[in-house]
């Protein structure tokens, strides 16, 4: 089955985060920067649903945290994921389909 590039634009895209002090403001930023996110709250973890792309940036997670944070460090609080991976020094962007 062949998804036709409009749709694939907006299929949704994911991720799960440990649910730890790290990951708050990084969920924050997220959220703020993506309108359409919608979170869901788990004991252990928190996901993060958007129709199409979701975009982490670096200034966003700053400003949350305070001090300056560095993209890798998305890794260590990621579970898993649902989308294509576009990663740069300044955001961490999940998509499906051609950029």
């Amino acid at each position: 089955m062949t998804i036709a590039p409009a749709a694939a634009s907006r299929a949704p895209v994911f991720i799960s985060l440990l649910a730890n002090e790290a990951s708050r403001a990084i969920v924050e930023a997220i959220v703020a920067d993506n309108p359409e996110a919608t979170v869901a709250e788990f004991p252990a973890m928190v996901k993060i649903d958007a129709p199409g792309q979701l975009v982490i940036r670096r200034e966003s997670v700053e400003a949350q945290l305070g001090r300056s944070w560095d993209v890798q460090e998305l890794h260590l609080s990621l579970i898993s994921l649902g989308g294509n991976i576009e990663e740069t020094d300044e955001d961490f962007t999940l998509s499906w389909g051609a950029r």
